[in-house]
């Protein structure tokens, strides 16, 4: 089987790739920079350009399924331009495979989307399954719908679609764990605001092996990519001290303090989202990491 992968140099797309190749499935992968193309026996990339609506359309040959990870990275500073180019590169991308699709000869079955929990409006009382429509106007809710939407066409050229709204994503190697540990490692770790906003997260493992999981079993429509057991930002910060045993003590992190060093981006670490993972363990998918203690324990301790 070969599938194609857009934002494979990423984060999750990088773990993906290599999990990917393990269970023998040939990886082709878009990149917007020609110095990443690579031509090896079951990894191959192709170039492409959203916004210039660029792209090699060999990247196809061959390929029974997609999976789309690209798009601008949200932990970045929110100005006016930063915030299009977080909207932009989504669906201006996703506009790019819709009209390749569709014009030109192809064999794809199936288009597995990543898409954000960060949907779902800050609550500290909800408790958000895939079934919840009622979003409200902030920024990060307004990205992902325009996103979803934007998937959503794939649909109309008979084409199996899935997305995966993915919480926190835990991982040594990028993400928000490294920037969790900084303070905490000095002895200066806090909790954020009230501490008591959930934090729905994921094991880059788990997240990772879910994708696999919806390419083998041919899944569609909305999933959470989240862990079993949220839990609050008091408790991820004060569980990462423990594990690498240092003091936790200082007072909590107030939201001016965030907003006046990040801007309007400090939304990332004071809204609460409760989210279920409920619908893909029904669907048989069993996580390896289910509590953050063993989460964390794996990341930090390798354990």
């Amino acid at each position: 089987m070969k599938i194609l992968i857009t934002g494979a140099t990423g984060l999750v797309g990088k773990a993906l790739t290599q999990l990917l190749l393990q269970n023998g499935i040939k990886v082709n992968y878009l990149t917007t920079s020609k110095s990443k193309i690579k031509y090896q026996p079951n990894y191959n990339g192709f170039y492409w350009n959203p916004e210039s609506g660029i792209i090699d359309e060999n990247c196809l040959i061959g390929v029974k399924a997609i999976i789309h990870l690209a798009g601008a990275n949200i932990a970045q500073r929110w100005t006016s331009q930063y915030k299009e180019e977080i909207i932009e590169s989504r669906v201006l991308s996703t506009n790019l495979l819709f009209n390749t699709l569709k014009n030109n000869p192809h064999h794809i079955k199936q288009f597995i989307s990543a898409s954000a929990i960060g949907i779902y409006p800050d609550s500290q009382k909800n408790y958000y399954t895939e079934d919840f429509t009622n979003f409200n106007d902030s920024f990060l809710s307004n990205v992902v719908v325009k996103w979803e939407d934007s998937v959503n066409q794939i649909e109309r050229l008979n084409i199996n679609v899935c997305k995966l709204r993915i919480g926190l994503v835990l991982s040594t190697k990028g993400g928000a764990l490294p920037q969790i540990l900084k303070p905490i490692k000095f002895g200066f770790g806090a909790p954020f605001g009230s501490g008591k906003q959930m934090q729905s997260w994921i094991h880059i493992h788990d997240l990772v092996a879910m994708f696999l999981f919806a390419l083998q079993n041919d899944l569609s429509g909305i999933y959470n990519a989240v862990a079993p057991f949220p839990v609050t930002n008091q408790e991820l910060t004060s569980e990462v001290a423990q594990i690498i045993d240092k003091p936790f003590f200082m007072p909590n992190i107030p939201r001016f303090v965030m907003k006046w060093y990040l801007g309007e981006m400090h939304t990332l670490l004071f809204e609460s989202q409760n989210v279920s993972s409920q619908k893909i363990t029904q669907a048989g998918f069993d996580f390896k990491y289910k509590t953050i203690h063993a989460a964390l324990e794996d990341l930090l301790l390798g354990k």
